[in-house]
């Protein structure tokens, strides 16, 4: 019910005709689409009813995501009703949570400082000052962080790491937007002698990952099941050519290596679909056990969505490669999608490691 309301939803108000056009215009997200979504429930769909939210769960917001997914709706879902909604409600910040919820706050997470995704690698400093701190470092691909209101940066104490939540216009923050390949909104935040005090800190100095960790897991979650969604909405437009195209007077569709390609693609987006409401499903019943669930989702569901962007590029012949048409947007997004928070060998190390490898 909660996928056929947010369809009849975004087939009308964010079709990928609509991305297109925010592509052309140089805008990152629509905010009025943004509005809609927070009075809808969705931006509150993993905040607690007594902060506002729906508090549907972590099965409903990949239900949202693959949605999203299908159409290419571009947002802040992810960064900001998910991984930032989940790091707020585990430290407890209920006001942050209550503007998430309304759709008054947009976050970002400032991690990443390599070339790959990697938690454990934050040179970013969080030095002592009085009874604050002084951060400064680089963060690297910033999803949304060019419109982001807030940040969570996650910075290194003396003991470990910590999690900030600070403005994003605070003296010392500088940021560079990003031309990114799916036109989707990034930037390199630099932050210089930026004073945090100890309100902006999220649960306990040192102890970052505690907050963070889960925040990811929900983010990677989501993150795979919008890669579901774009897989199936590649897989439509491929199927749909496949039954209008004609050669030697008949439409390319009854060819038998085609159907065969087009079964396979099917099969495999079945598979990764049970993966993603597996992990769904233990972010919902046991979080703290969720990693193995996690990780095989995201990785199924990249290794998923590139076999699908390349098969419909092919299957559409040259036109699938012309920007005028729709299917190579789908291929720009599966390759960001495949490198936001960790890519296929991230996670397929991730799973090994828990399977005893």
């Amino acid at each position: 019910m909660l996928a056929d309301a947010a369809r009849g939803v975004l087939d009308g108000a964010s079709p990928v005709s609509a991305f297109r056009a925010l592509r052309d215009a140089g805008k990152p997200f629509e905010p009025a689409i943004w509005q809609e979504m927070a009075q809808m429930g969705w931006t509150g769909v993993l905040i607690p009813e007594e902060a506002g939210g729906s508090d549907m769960g972590h099965g409903a917001a990949a239900v949202l995501s693959r949605e999203l997914g299908k159409t290419l709706v571009s947002s802040p879902f992810i960064s900001t009703a998910v991984m930032a909604a989940t790091a707020l409600r585990r430290a407890g910040a209920t006001a942050s949570l209550q503007r998430i919820a309304a759709g008054e706050a947009i976050y970002a997470l400032a991690l990443d400082e390599t070339r790959k995704f990697d938690p454990t690698r934050i040179e970013t400093t969080a030095t002592r000052d009085g009874n604050g701190f002084r951060l400064s470092g680089n963060k690297t691909f910033v999803v949304d962080g060019g419109s982001a209101d807030r940040l969570l940066v996650l910075a290194r104490t003396d003991g470990g790491v910590t999690l900030f939540d600070i403005p994003a216009d605070r003296a010392g923050i500088a940021r560079d937007a990003q031309d990114m390949v799916d036109a989707r909104d990034a930037a390199r935040i630099m932050l210089t002698d930026v004073e945090a005090t100890g309100d902006d800190v999220l649960g306990q100095v040192d102890h970052g990952m505690d907050i963070l960790r889960p925040a990811l897991e929900a983010g990677q979650a989501a993150l795979a099941a919008e890669l579901a969604g774009l897989t199936a909405g590649a897989f439509d437009l491929t199927v749909g050519y496949l039954k209008e195209r004609k050669q030697f007077g008949v439409t390319i569709g009854s060819f038998q290596a085609l159907q065969h390609r087009a079964a396979h693609l099917w099969c495999e987006t079945e598979v990764t679909a049970s993966a993603i409401l597996n992990a769904a499903r233990r972010l919902d019943e046991d979080p703290d056990n969720a990693t193995l669930a996690v990780s095989l989702a995201k990785a199924r569901a990249t290794a998923t969505a590139k076999l699908a962007v390349i098969e419909g590029v092919q299957m559409h012949g040259g036109i699938g490669m012309t920007d005028a048409f729709d299917m190579g947007f789908y291929m720009k997004r599966a390759r960001v999608g495949a490198e936001w928070l960790g890519d296929y060998g991230y996670h397929a190390a991730t799973v090994a490691r828990h399977r005893g490898f």
